[in-house]
């Protein structure tokens, strides 16, 4: 009997644990959820402000405020900051500026991430703290001095108008390629390291040069990766706005994001129609995103565990 006993003791306190950790797996599950919830709100809540303001006449917004209840909703706003801003001159700015950029700095970091991930030699590591280490240093530290070095680096005419490389397009899309490159060769680094040495021990078997293993075998494994960093790139280069005032001059040649201080006037600010605008700049980082949403999201899980 006392055998017995015990046995149903113990399986009732192995129940008991049991119960206890369903619920306390619950618990975290329902925490969890309701974080995911309110972060989401917090993040759509701007979003969702600025397209009611969009929507909003401005006599309106002026006479009730910001936060009143609409009485008339309108598509003027749209309309007129997309006439008044020429922003379709700076929207091929923006384009002229990121395309390049973002081609460019994903095609030099997998020349460096493939080197540094799949040849061992003395400085390997060495070279990839060089690269990543650009990233610690803060824009504004080296504003001055880059600022002197634009003004004296000369360009030929097609690159830039002004001859310098500062006041163009081309200067931009320098400084945007300098400060991405070493987050992309960390990323891509860390993920050439993932994939599977018998494929290149195979490749080399088969006779295979280095860049036909670079072109034809480590590529087409990194494309995720690319994908995922190419919709971050195109986010950060296009949103740009610090060098884009710091570094061009002459107004019409600024991106999209310079162009919104177009619309605001030295001692009235139109919020409404900044508002607008601000959406239209917005959309087509959208629709990088939602193109490249399934790349995106396998190029964050893909290499996040080795083997």
């Amino acid at each position: 009997m006392t055998a017995v006993a015990a046995a149903r003791t113990s399986e009732r306190d192995a129940t008991g644990r049991a119960g206890g950790r369903r619920r306390g797996r619950g618990l975290s599950s329902a925490l969890a959820q309701l974080f995911m919830i309110a972060a989401c709100v917090l993040w759509i809540l701007p979003i969702g402000f600025a397209l009611y303001v969009a929507l909003r006449p401005y006599s309106e917004t002026s006479k009730y405020g910001y936060v009143a209840m609409p009485h008339h909703i309108t598509l003027s706003n749209f309309q007129q900051a997309w006439t008044q801003s020429n922003m379709l001159r700076f929207f091929e700015n923006s384009v002229l500026i990121t395309v390049p950029a973002v081609i460019i700095t994903l095609v030099l970091a997998s020349f460096v991430a493939f080197v540094v991930s799949r040849f061992s030699f003395r400085f390997n590591i060495a070279l990839l703290i060089m690269f990543t280490a650009g990233n610690l240093l803060p824009q504004q530290v080296i504003i001055t001095p880059l600022y002197r070095l634009y003004l004296q680096v000369h360009l030929p005419h097609f690159l830039s108008e002004s001859g310098l490389l500062y006041n163009s397009l081309t200067g931009l899309v320098v400084i945007n390629v300098s400060f991405q490159l070493g987050f992309c060769v960390f990323v891509l680094s860390n993920f050439m390291k993932t994939l599977p040495a018998e494929i290149y021990e195979a490749a080399l078997v088969d006779g295979a040069s280095v860049w036909s293993r670079y072109w034809r075998l480590t590529l087409p494994l990194c494309r995720p990766a690319l994908a995922a960093l190419a919709t971050l790139l195109t986010t950060w280069i296009y949103n740009d706005f610090f060098w884009a005032i710091t570094l061009i001059q002459t107004g019409n040649k600024r991106p999209i994001t310079a162009a919104l201080a177009n619309l605001q006037g030295q001692f009235v600010a139109n919020q409404n129609l900044i508002a607008a605008a601000a959406l239209m700049a917005a959309i087509p980082t959208l629709v990088v995103y939602v193109l490249l949403q399934k790349q995106f999201i396998a190029g964050l899980s893909l290499g996040s565990t080795k083997g």
